[in-house]
């Protein structure tokens, strides 16, 4: 992996359509000492952001009570893929109330799908 490839601001095709709500899986890959391993981290979509940059979305989940927020950009080549697990029915663009929650009570609905 060389800076120009991460300079470059292409869409990754690995990663679908995400709304606010979302539960997902990203699997990204996690470079120590050398050696690159793949890390998945799994929590509900609370933000997309699109932009001339590519944009970013954000992802929140609460491990052993600490919440736990990471934000990956859309262009990342480091994200190797994201599945949606399940899509979450909100009435709000940025989901930063789910910061007050409990874990239990920041769960989001299931969307239907239209019949």
């Amino acid at each position: 992996m060389d800076m120009i490839s991460l300079l470059k601001k292409e869409p990754n095709p690995n990663i679908p359509a995400l709304a606010p709500g979302d539960s997902v899986k990203v699997s990204a890959k996690i470079v120590e000492k050398g050696r690159e391993r793949t890390q998945v981290f799994n929590g509900v979509v609370i933000k997309v952001r699109r932009g001339a940059d590519g944009g970013n979305f954000t992802i929140r989940r609460v491990a052993r009570g600490v919440g736990v927020e990471h934000t990956f950009p859309f262009a990342s080549p480091l994200v190797e893929k994201v599945e949606v697990v399940r899509h979450g029915k909100v009435r709000r663009a940025r989901l930063y109330y789910l910061r007050g929650l409990s874990s239990k009570a920041s769960r989001t609905k299931e969307k239907r799908e239209k019949e």
